[in-house]
Formats: C-alpha cells, sequence, structure tokens
C-alpha cells in the first residue's frame, strides 16, 4: 500500500493590516516654527507656534526694528495686530513694555500665545477674572498683556473694545503686520487714524510684501525708516 502524502496545513488567514501611523513632524518643521527672543529679560527664550498659515517677523528683521524704537519700548502701550506667533508682542514685553494688547483671529493660535504667556509670567491675576469673552490677559513683572480673539479691523472699528478691561485708551506702539493676501493693510492704517488710537508720537511699524508700495497714508503721516528681507518689507511710520 503507497502511503499517502503528508497533507498541507490550511493556508492562515490574511492578518489585517495596522492603519499607517501619522506622519510625525520633522525635525527640520519643528525648527521652522521656533522662534527666539532678542533682547530683554526674556533674551535667548525659545518658543514654538502651531503649525497654522503664519508668518513670523525674522529675528533680523526684528531686531533691525527694536533698533529703531530705542528707548521708545521701555514703559509704552503696544498693540499687536494681527499677532499670530506673537513675537512682536512678546519681544516688545521681554523690552519693559508696559502693556501690549494681542489680536488674533485664529482661535488656536490666539490659545498657543495665551498659554505662553502664562508659563511665561506665572499665574493669571485679577485680570483674568475680569477678561471678557473671547479674551484673556494678566499683569507680571514684564508687563500687562492681554490676548483678544477676533479679526483686527473689528477692534479697531468697535467702540467696545476701548471700553475692554486691560486695553489702553490709545498706543505708543503700534505693530501692523496682516497676512499679505488678504489687502487689509490700508483699511487698518485708516482705522487707527480715525479711532484716535494713537498717541502723540507714536510709532507705527508696516510690514508688506517686498516689491509693492506702500498703501497711501493718512495726511502728515511720514515715513522715518525702511528696510527689506526676503519677501518683506517693513517700515516705521510716525503720524502727523
Amino acid at each position: 500500500m503507497v502511503p499517502l502524502p503528508p497533507r498541507s496545513p490550511p493556508p492562515r488567514p490574511p492578518r489585517a493590516s495596522r492603519p499607517p501611523s501619522p506622519p510625525r513632524p520633522s525635525r527640520a518643521g519643528r525648527e521652522q516654527r521656533q522662534l527666539r527672543i532678542i533682547g530683554g529679560q526674556w533674551r535667548g527664550r525659545k518658543f514654538r507656534f502651531p503649525p497654522l498659515a503664519l508668518r513670523p517677523t525674522p529675528d533680523r528683521v526684528r531686531e533691525t526694528l527694536f533698533n529703531w524704537l530705542q528707548d521708545r519700548t521701555g514703559g509704552a502701550r503696544c498693540l499687536d495686530l494681527y499677532a499670530g506667533s506673537g513675537a512682536l508682542g512678546l519681544e516688545a514685553l521681554s523690552r519693559g513694555a508696559a502693556c501690549v494688547v494681542f489680536v488674533e483671529q485664529q482661535r488656536r493660535a490666539a490659545q498657543a500665545l495665551e498659554q505662553l504667556l502664562i508659563e511665561w509670567q506665572g499665574s493669571l491675576g485679577q485680570a483674568q477674572a475680569q477678561a471678557p469673552s473671547g479674551a484673556s490677559g494678566a499683569s507680571g513683572a514684564s508687563g500687562a498683556w492681554r490676548v483678544v480673539r477676533g479679526q483686527a479691523l473689528q477692534f479697531l472699528e468697535s467702540g467696545s473694545s476701548r471700553a475692554a478691561p486691560g486695553v489702553p485708551p490709545c498706543f505708543d506702539i503700534v505693530f501692523l503686520d496682516p497676512p499679505f493676501a488678504s489687502g487689509e493693510l490700508p483699511a487698518a492704517v485708516g482705522a487707527l487714524e480715525r479711532g484716535g488710537w494713537l498717541a502723540a508720537q507714536a510709532r507705527i511699524y508696516v510690514e508688506h510684501a517686498c516689491g509693492e508700495p506702500l498703501p497711501p497714508l493718512p495726511s502728515g503721516w511720514q515715513e522715518l525708516r525702511a528696510g527689506g528681507a526676503g519677501e518683506v518689507g517693513y517700515h516705521l511710520l510716525a503720524p502727523g
């Protein structure tokens, strides 16, 4: 009797494939979203901002700007419109600004900036308890701050903005850096002038796409300084 060949084991069912893991952000990407403070008591501190469509002012440009401002930053009331990463306002706080109001439309960017300020200045005080919906703030060794989540033009044109706790009646320094594609720079300049937001001897810092002219300025305004770096043109202005 011829023996039968051994039976082959039944094929195993295919294993269920694991879903692909989400890609981790590369180290280069994380470093591109990292900034550092140039001067003042927070000098050398590094911070990251969320992976959003933000265009932070580069370190070299910030250093030039605050060299232009010289001793004006100490004790100044500052407005960081279109705050994004908050780099300009943070630099001002580090250099002794009395207060900085950050206005940012994107919720995630505003929350990240608020959390960073809390970590750097400690726990919130009474100013946080009094903050209206959509805003937060506190005071500390580096000066008072307030984060307002909303549109920059709406902030400038709303009468309730000036009445909000922590918002001064006017500002000594304004950082005006809207997204290039928004086309809001002329409207923002006009709203600053019409709304009486500028203190006597105020300074306005403006960024726009390099190669494009500045928008028409209100009567009496003058350009004090100008520079360019890569795709960014930047200017320091004084109202009439």
